[in-house]
């Protein structure tokens, strides 16, 4: 039995599977409602605006081991890392976009993918100019889900007495 708003006897929610929230959007994805474009465009330049601060962080860095003359092997060293890190990490992040990750393997990447965040923050920055970060794999398993549930509930036609019997 379904809750009711308590004014006319009608439900409070809708039948069937409810659309997954997305981080910073909800549900708004589903329509495009509510402030969803101001949102993208409000996230495209905040995931910027922290890839850049995080650059500026990673240049002080840098600039402190200068300052400490460790050698530029290390220094060297600590550029391709940052670098190797933030590629894969943002090929991670993009392909977890379009498909769920799989928890053993984000577990295990999840050092990598704290050294390589501005390759996060990219990848977010860059999926926002087509769609809300995982809009489409949402979508799609929204969409899945409601075509099960029709299936489910739709009635068939016809006089139930005349069924056949099993044999």
């Amino acid at each position: 039995m379904s809750a009711a708003n308590g004014t006319n006897g009608t439900p409070d929610t809708q039948a069937g599977p409810r659309p997954e929230p997305l981080r910073f959007y909800g549900t708004t994805w589903v329509d495009h409602d509510h402030g969803y474009t101001a949102r993208r465009v409000a996230l495209a330049v905040g995931s910027l605006a922290a890839a850049a601060a995080a650059c500026f962080v990673l240049r002080v860095a840098y600039q402190g081991l200068q300052i400490a003359d460790i050698g530029s092997f290390v220094s060297l060293l600590m550029i391709v890392m940052f670098a190797i890190c933030s590629a894969l990490a943002f090929r991670h992040t993009w392909s977890g976009f379009t498909g769920r990750p799989d928890p053993d393997r984000q577990a295990a990447l999840r050092g990598l993918l704290a050294i390589g965040f501005v390759g996060s923050l990219l990848a977010y920055f860059f999926r926002t100019f087509t769609e809300a970060p995982g809009e489409k794999l949402h979508r799609e398993e929204y969409a899945r889900a409601r075509e099960e549930y029709a299936k489910r509930t739709t009635r068939r036609s016809g006089n139930p007495s005349r069924k056949r019997p099993r044999k």
